[in-house]
Parts: structure tokens; sequence; C-alpha cells
């Protein structure tokens, strides 16, 4: 069964609602419902726990963790055979979020832009993948934050716990993140992060392809196709939005002059780094820089 994921764009980043631990005995099934609004993750202590979800079942087993949809029917499709004790908890993101396939790339560059006027100050949006159905890398530390989380629930009515819960909920996030890389490795999305991580390193340098490919060991077609797939644009594509990125910082950090910023982000010619800046940003870089220092 290829395994299904869910992509959540952070931020804003999901937020916790609720836990608990529930022991269900031998015969027991899990509760049917539809459509409950929240994603219902569930990890599975000892036991069993017999799932399905629309047409699929799965059987999780200790160790393991399922995250139900918010938007389907999910219910037992069997009884548990032995005593079986599971943590639930719910959770739900205000941003988007949608099904993605083992086979699919997580989607979206990450030069994302922000709404008007909000975008050097904001945060850039993010894919954050989440395994629906996952075998924990660490087990025990999935059990010991959600016994946290359980914890503090008699005395939510203080705004300090309610913040310990949201921050333990994004450290069980990323636990559960954590355990998607192994099926998520591959030899192309290895070529385009070393790609990436070579332009932001020698970014104030002319890169050419040859020069990226010797520097990787790629040839340069492959790297430009593995950096499509994954950031979905190329390499050349991948550096310019690099350096206008840069080129954002400096103008609203310093004060040096336009021609001085685009030497120090890699464009040899001042007029051709405006017409770039332009292109991507939709204004010129003493714009940009205006509409942050005067009223």
């Amino acid at each position: 069964m290829a395994l299904s994921l869910l992509q959540l764009t952070a931020p804003p980043l999901p937020h916790y609602i609720a836990s608990g631990y529930t022991i269900s005995e031998p015969a027991e099934r899990h509760v049917s419902r539809k459509n409950i609004g929240v994603f219902d993750l569930l990890f599975v202590v000892e036991g069993c726990l017999y799932i399905g979800e629309e047409e699929r079942t799965y059987e999780v087993k200790a160790g393991h963790g399922f995250i139900l949809r918010p938007d389907r029917y999910h219910y037992g499709s069997a009884g548990c055979e032995v005593r079986t004790g599971y943590f639930w908890l719910h959770f739900q993101t205000t941003g988007s979020w949608r099904p993605l396939e083992a086979s699919e790339s997580a989607g979206g560059s990450e030069f994302q832009s922000a709404p008007d006027g909000l975008d050097a100050f904001t945060a850039p949006s993010f894919p954050l993948v989440l395994p629906q159905f996952v075998k924990a890398a660490h087990p025990g530390k999935v059990e010991e934050v959600q016994y946290r989380l359980i914890d503090l629930a008699p005395i939510t009515h203080l705004s300090s716990a309610r913040f310990e819960q949201q921050v333990l909920f994004q450290e069980l996030i990323g636990l559960l993140a954590e355990s998607t890389a192994p099926h998520r490795s591959s030899p192309g999305r290895a070529c385009a992060e070393q790609a990436a991580a070579y332009l932001r390193k020698h970014y104030r340098q002319e890169i050419s392809a040859k020069e990226l490919g010797d520097g990787l060991s790629f040839h340069p077609v492959y790297i430009a196709r593995c950096m499509q797939q994954e950031y979905g644009c190329s390499p050349t594509e991948y550096l310019l939005r690099y350096r206008i990125e840069q080129s954002k910082l400096l103008l609203l950090q310093t004060d040096m002059t336009v021609a001085r910023i685009a030497e120090e982000v890699g464009f040899n010619l001042a007029p051709y780094f405006s017409s770039c800046f332009h292109k991507v940003v939709g204004m010129s870089p003493r714009n940009y820089r205006k509409q942050y220092f005067e009223g």
C-alpha cells in the first residue's frame, strides 16, 4: 500500500485542540463518524486498532499512528482482538492542506509571495508533510509528549498551560514529520537539495550550469530536472529569486545604494538588477524601500 501523506501549508502552524487516552476491550470497535471537521491522531500503545477511512482499512499496531482526515468517513473495520490502549488527539489548521501521494513531491516553491504590504515582515510559507499512517521513529518520545499533554488538561484555565500544550504539540508534529524522511528520500530530492545549498552558498558569484554541475558532480540537465520537480523552478530561477530575497533584506536593513546592493547579491549591472527585482516583486528596489520608510 502506498504511503498516504498530508501536506499542510505553514504558517499558520497546525494547533492542538484536545487529547486523551482510551482503552478498548476485546470485540470493541472504534466509533464511526463522518466529516468531524478536525484531524484525529490515533497512536496505539498496546494491542491493535482496526480502522477504516472510506474504502481503505488499516491495522494500527503498537508504536504506530494514524491521522483521520476531517473531511472523510471513518469507522472501526473490525473489533479489537486484544485489550488495546491508544492516545487520541484532535488538531486543526487554519491554513490550507491537501492529501499528497508518496510519489508526489511536496508542492510549491520556498519563495512564495506574502500578502501586499507584509512582504518583508511575513514569514514565507512552506509545506509541512505528515504521514497519515506511520510507524513512529521514536515511539517512546511520542508517548511521553502525549502523556504530558494530558497532564496539562486540569490546568488549562491558565494561559501558560495552554501555551505549553501548543509547544508540546509542535514537538509531536515534528516527531511525526521526521518519520516520513526515509520514505521521501530519493536521489532526485538529494540532488535538488544539494543544488539549492550550493546556489545559496555561492549566490554572490557568477554560476553557470557547467560550474553547478562540476560542483555537484551531476549533469546540468539532471540537476535542472530535479530542481524543477522539487522546487518548481530551474537553477537559474532559484538563484535569481534567492538573490532578490537577499536584496530585500539589504534594502530594509542598510542604507546601501541600489547599485551597491546589486553588487552585493551577485548582479554585475544595477539596471539589470532593478529590472529583475521589478519582475519578481512588482516594483522597483527604490519604491520597495520607500514603502517601509516613508509615510
